[in-house]
């Protein structure tokens, strides 16, 4: 009787902490789940990918990476400060900065575009178990930014939707821009639902001058041990009056590429995830020669490559990803744009930074 009762306990603690820790986010309504029963990706009360994609979770799969990170790598962190630029604010050009990982400030057709804004100090429910920043500041911290006119999401992972971020961000803007499902997370962390737009693969909403477009991305969600694939991940197409832009999201490489290119291509800028990869889970991160042919695919004119330099997500040397899309990218004859974590990327003009600042 003991030993049930124990059980009793720990399993209503366990319950009782999933449902209500605040990092962890909310969890999908069965009216919702039977909203998303009629879309072509959502099987079983599911998300699912385009094409069929492998995560080998085999034991041993896992055994190996286990070891591997048990056993870690002395170059996956950077041995001295890398460089920041301070963000400067600007009125007068259009812009992208870039405020590592996969952080992105955009500012187009007068607008201020915060896509994936992680802020925090780890991208773990526990920041204070996590492995920090490779940077000790930011280019700016949340509460010095100006108004911010809507926030992008592609997904709830924590690297790319921060809880303590999203609080912070509360107060400097009213529009939220989100995949299915990931609005709950917001709901929770007392985002007003009114200003929440969550959209579903190829649908467009306007946003004043701009066209946003929530596409296909090859990955997957989760926040909790009980959440994974309730919520949709997406990569994001915008559009405005002169210039268009495309953010990866989270992906492996995949045919969503030459199908988003070919519909909304071609894109004077790309921003495409090219670090946190392994051989061993390519379907959802890509590797780095395969961003440059997603920019291809793509049609991009100017390819800046995100998803690294700020933390440890992988067993590769942290500076890698750079080295070989870079080396990809001019074996291809691409035009690749390397700029340190605040240095701006100005749009509409044929100078734009390529410092190699991570030797």
């Amino acid at each position: 009787m003991i030993i049930l009762i124990a059980i009793f306990i720990f399993i209503v603690v366990v319950y009782a902490f999933l449902n209500l820790y605040p990092d962890f986010g909310g969890r999908v309504t069965k009216e919702k789940l039977q909203v998303y029963s009629n879309l072509s990706y959502f099987k079983k009360n599911k998300f699912v990918n385009e094409v069929h994609t492998s995560m080998d979770m085999s034991v041993r799969s896992m055994i190996s990476i286990l070891i591997d990170y048990i056993k870690g790598n002395p170059r996956s962190k950077p041995n001295k400060e890398i460089p920041i630029e301070s963000y400067k604010l600007s009125n007068h050009h259009p812009k992208i900065t870039w405020f590592g990982h996969s952080t992105i400030l955009l500012e187009i057709d007068g607008k201020r575009l915060l896509i994936d804004p992680m802020f925090g100090k780890a991208p773990s429910p526990f920041p204070w178990l996590g492995l920090g920043r490779f940077s000790k500041k930011l280019p700016i911290e949340i509460e010095d930014l100006p108004k911010i006119d809507a926030v992008i999401i592609s997904h709830d992972h924590y690297d790319h939707l921060d809880y303590y971020s999203i609080k912070k961000l509360k107060a400097k803007t009213t529009k939220f821009f989100v995949p299915l499902g990931v609005g709950i997370h917001l709901e929770r962390w007392d985002v007003d639902s009114k200003n929440i737009s969550e959209h579903g693969w190829w649908e467009e909403v306007s946003f004043d001058a701009l066209k946003l477009v929530c596409t296909p991305s090859r990955h997957f969600s989760g926040r909790s041990l009980t959440d994974r694939d309730a919520t949709l991940w997406c990569s994001w197409t915008i559009l405005g009056e002169n210039k268009s832009i495309y953010f990866s999201g989270d992906t492996g490489y995949g045919p969503h590429f030459k199908e988003i290119g070919e519909k909304y291509g071609p894109f004077d800028i790309t921003l495409l995830e090219c670090g946190q990869y392994d051989s061993r889970w390519s379907e959802i991160h890509m590797m780095p020669e395969q961003t440059v042919e997603a920019h291809i695919d793509l049609k991009g004119k100017l390819l800046i490559p995100i998803h690294w330099s700020a933390f440890i997500l992988s067993l590769h040397d942290w500076n890698d990803p750079v080295k070989r899309v870079t080396n990809a990218a001019n074996r291809k004859n691409q035009f690749i744009s390397t700029p340190k974590i605040g240095e701006p990327v100005l749009l509409g003009t044929d100078s734009y930074p390529k410092t190699i600042w991570w030797e």
